[in-house]
């Protein structure tokens, strides 16, 4: 009979990401975790700090993989091409991963330095592609709430079925960038 693997908080964060992706952040339970895993749900305790701890590792895989995401869509690319391509890989994401993605909209606990870092990283990684639009910082940070809002605002209402009409999302969103980009960095 084959062993089992180890159990650890990476084994367990990437079950429940799974199962969170699956069934819905808001569905998921340390007991449903557990069952993915064929474990008894106290050992998941000797790895993470309950329900909220995993939470937290959610959000930070999330962060983490969000922010790989943007890098790749911008590589090579500058300016307005970097920040489209990084808008698609946003909407991708969440579509993908809408469990994962739903943690990382948890604001980061006061004094969670590592969950901090990771928000504080997908910031750089815009902030960025920013840079030759000569933005001042303050309106930097708006253009980040705005290709956030983007980002987020689309993909939600999609994966909630708020776009019942038959007519392209893709077409809508690549609209709704550019009317963005216009704005943005021209």
């Amino acid at each position: 009979m084959a062993k089992k693997p180890r159990l650890d908080k990476v084994m367990i964060t990437q079950a429940a990401g799974e199962l969170a992706d699956q069934i819905g952040l808001e569905k998921l339970t340390l007991s449903a975790v557990a069952d993915h895993l064929k474990v008894r749900a106290p050992s998941l305790y000797n790895h993470i700090e309950g329900l909220d701890g995993l939470l937290r590792e959610l959000s930070l895989l999330g962060m983490k993989e969000l922010n790989r995401r943007l890098e790749r869509a911008a590589l090579g690319k500058s300016r307005a091409d970097a920040l489209a391509s990084m808008l698609l890989a946003y909407r991708a994401f969440a579509k993908e991963r809408p469990g994962v993605y739903t943690a990382t909209l948890r604001a980061p606990k006061q004094g969670d330095s590592e969950v901090q870092s990771a928000s504080q990283a997908i910031i750089e990684t815009v902030l960025t592609v920013l840079r030759p639009c000569a933005l001042s910082d303050e309106e930097a940070i708006h253009v980040i709430r705005g290709f956030r809002a983007i980002g987020h605002g689309f993909a939600s209402l999609e994966l909630a079925g708020g776009f019942g009409m038959d007519l392209s999302t893709d077409e809508s969103y690549q609209r709704l960038i550019a009317m963005f980009l216009r704005s943005v960095c021209p």
